[in-house]
């Protein structure tokens, strides 16, 4: 069964951290979560103004981050002691678990900065679970080219075959970036009764339709929310087009957002908020 688009979010624009300038689709006003995915947020641009305050030291619970460089750099460090910088085609995948401190920095120029930050919820047993980190440097990410002219940057989940750079993580998750030549094509399996999104974040896509040749046609930059079903079909129009395909199985488990903590209970969001004013918040 083939997905088509359920709903087409065109992202706000928000700043976030010390005045991060952003496009963001998921945690919105009118978009608060969609099972378990409950943040994204696109940023870019050539003025470092924008960006350069950055997101200063924080907290987080609950959730994992996943951040994917397209262009430009980050510094980044953490109360476990991980530092370092994430570059163009990196991937910083961490999980918060029980709670940890980390800062982000963009780096000014010589280029613009771009890429996307992603937020995934962790179910009830996993809420404090040892924080753990995995930066993925872009070498370490493998390509696929795929009939119908797509080449698809396997990040997490499986193409062809071939597994994604980040595994063993609880939510299954699929995150592709794939890029279409004009008139170019992508056909991809995913896992029934998972979420699963589109950001169409160059050109234009058309989404569904089947070998009919109808469908939705998407401009950037627009996120999809698709419809339940085992495959979804994408082809760019007369330019060429790229995007982001993600998926992950939703927990179905109530959930509290606060600020940077995702937990299942107001409860344990007042416990959190407790332990970041006693000091005990990061745990050994």
């Amino acid at each position: 069964m083939e997905r088509e688009v359920k709903e087409v979010v065109t992202p706000v624009a928000a700043s976030d951290g010390a005045g991060v300038r952003l496009k963001r689709s998921i945690a919105t006003q009118t978009l608060d979560n969609l099972d378990p995915f409950f943040l994204f947020d696109h940023f870019g641009s050539e003025n470092p103004d924008d960006y350069i305050a950055g997101f200063p030291m924080h907290p987080h619970r609950g959730i994992e981050t996943i951040t994917y460089m397209l262009d430009g750099s980050v510094s980044h460090r953490d109360s476990m002691g991980n530092a370092g910088v994430i570059g163009a085609g990196d991937v910083q995948w961490m999980t918060a678990g029980r709670g940890i401190l980390h800062e982000e920095m963009p780096r000014a120029g010589p280029r613009r900065l771009d890429g996307f930050q992603v937020w995934v919820n962790l179910p009830r047993q996993l809420k404090m679970t040892a924080p753990r980190y995995q930066d993925v440097p872009s070498a370490r990410i493998p390509e696929v080219a795929r009939p119908g002219g797509a080449r698809v940057r396997v990040i997490a989940g499986e193409v062809d075959g071939v597994a994604g750079a980040v595994r063993e993580i609880f939510a299954d998750p699929t995150y592709l970036d794939v890029a279409l030549p004009a008139g170019g094509s992508l056909e991809q399996p995913v896992p029934r009764g998972h979420t699963a999104l589109v950001y169409v974040f160059q050109g234009e896509v058309t989404v569904g339709g089947g070998a009919a040749g109808g469908g939705q046609a998407v401009p950037a930059p627009r996120l999809v929310i698709l419809g339940d079903g085992d495959v979804v079909r994408l082809r760019a129009g007369g330019a060429p087009a790229r995007f982001l395909l993600l998926s992950a199985q939703p927990l179905h488990e109530p959930a509290v957002r606060w600020g940077p903590f995702v937990m299942n209970t107001r409860e344990e969001i007042a416990q959190a908020l407790q332990e970041l004013r006693d000091g005990t918040f990061v745990r050994g």
